[in-house]
C-alpha cells in the first residue's frame, strides 16, 4: 500500500498532522507493507525569499488578519503541537520561501533520507527557528543525514528538482487538494488535514481491506457453450 503525503515546510499543521499519522501507522497491523512519499505542497509561493519580520507580522500585513486574531491562531495551533510532543515556537519562527527546502528534500530522496529530511525542516522550521530558506542550513542538515555539504550547496545553487517540486504542486491540485497536509492511499482515498489518528487508523484499515480484494473480470455469468473454458465448480456442483 502507498501513502502519499502533501504538504508544506511552512505548514504548522503538516507537521502535526504528520505525528498524528506517523501514531495511527506505528499502531497498524501491516505497516511493513506501506510506503510513505512525501509530495511538495506550497502554501503561499508567492512569497519573498525572506520576510524581514516575524511570522505575526506577515500573516497580519500580507493576509490582513488583525495581530490579536494571529496571536489566538498560534496558541490554539501552538496547544495542538504540545498534544503531539512538538515545541512550538511561534515568536522564533524565520518567514522564508520554502520552494528551495522542497528542492532539497526531492534531492534528498535520490538519497534515501527524504522522510529523515522532512522531519529535520519542519522540527528546524517550528521548533528551533532555523531559516529553510538558507542554503547554509539546508548544507548543515544534509551533513547531519550523512549527505555531502558540498554537493548539496551545488545542488541547491541551481535549479535541479525545480521541475520535480512544481510537478508536484501540479498534481496535488489535479487530484483536488487545495490544502494540506493532503494523504492518497494507493490513489484511492482521499484525507484532508491533520485529523486525528483514529481517522488515520480507520482509513489505513478500510485501504487494506480493499486493496486485499480481487476484481473479477470473468466469471460464471460468462460461461456458455461456446466458451466452456469460462465454467467453475463450487460447493454446490459445476456450472
Amino acid at each position: 500500500m502507498k501513502i502519499e503525503i502533501w504538504s508544506d515546510i511552512a505548514c504548522p499543521w503538516c507537521y502535526i498532522g504528520k505525528r498524528r499519522f506517523e501514531t495511527a501507522l506505528d499502531a497498524f497491523a501491516h505497516k511493513d507493507s506501506v510506503e510513505v512519499a512525501w509530495r511538495s505542497f506550497q502554501l503561499d509561493p508567492s512569497l519573498p525569499e525572506h520576510f524581514d519580520g516575524t511570522e505575526t507580522e506577515y500573516l497580519s500585513q500580507m493576509k490582513g488578519m488583525p495581530p490579536e486574531q494571529v496571536r489566538q491562531m498560534f496558541d490554539h495551533v501552538t496547544q495542538q503541537a504540545a498534544g503531539e510532543g512538538l515545541n512550538y515556537d511561534f515568536d522564533a519562527i524565520v518567514v522564508a520561501n520554502s520552494f528551495t527546502a522542497h528542492r532539497f528534500l526531492h534531492y534528498a530522496g535520490t538519497q534515501g533520507v527524504m522522510s529523515e529530511a522532512k522531519e529535520a525542516l519542519l522540527s528546524g522550521h517550528f521548533e528551533q527557528g532555523r531559516d529553510i530558506g538558507d542554503v547554509s542550513y539546508l548544507a548543515e542538515v544534509a551533513s547531519s543525514l550523512g549527505l555531502d555539504a558540498e554537493e548539496t550547496r551545488w545542488v541547491l545553487e541551481s535549479v535541479e528538482y525545480s521541475a520535480e517540486v512544481r510537478a508536484d504542486i501540479a498534481e496535488a491540485r489535479e487530484l483536488g487538494a487545495d490544502g494540506v497536509p493532503f494523504f492518497v492511499i494507493d490513489r484511492k482515498y482521499g484525507i484532508s488535514g491533520a485529523q486525528l489518528p483514529a481517522a488515520f487508523s480507520q482509513a489505513l484499515e478500510t485501504a487494506w481491506g480493499e486493496s486485499q480484494k480481487l476484481t473479477v473480470l470473468a466469471g460464471p455469468q460468462a460461461a456458455d457453450d461456446e466458451y466452456p473454458d469460462g465454467a467453475v465448480c463450487g460447493p454446490d456442483g459445476c456450472h
